[in-house]
């Protein structure tokens, strides 16, 4: 994740970088795996020289949690 923002930085654009949902141009995420857990972050370009994370973190499993019942 730091690589591709990294590249960001440089006005280049890593391959697995993606546009947000709903955000128009210049709002990018890019999706990281490691050891089993995803991780996104989500950053903007649309000022220059600066790259704004606006957002980190880490992607929570809903098939893993299930709900406890207790009788």
């Amino acid at each position: 994740m730091g690589y591709a923002l990294g590249l960001a930085q440089l006005g280049a654009r890593h391959p697995n970088a993606k546009p947000w949902k709903g955000e128009g141009t210049g709002v990018l995420e890019i999706v990281e795996d490691h050891r089993g857990d995803t991780y996104r972050a989500v950053y903007t370009v649309r000022f220059a020289d600066t790259v704004y994370v606006l957002h980190a973190f880490q992607k929570k499993s809903k098939s893993g949690m299930k709900q406890i019942r207790r009788t």
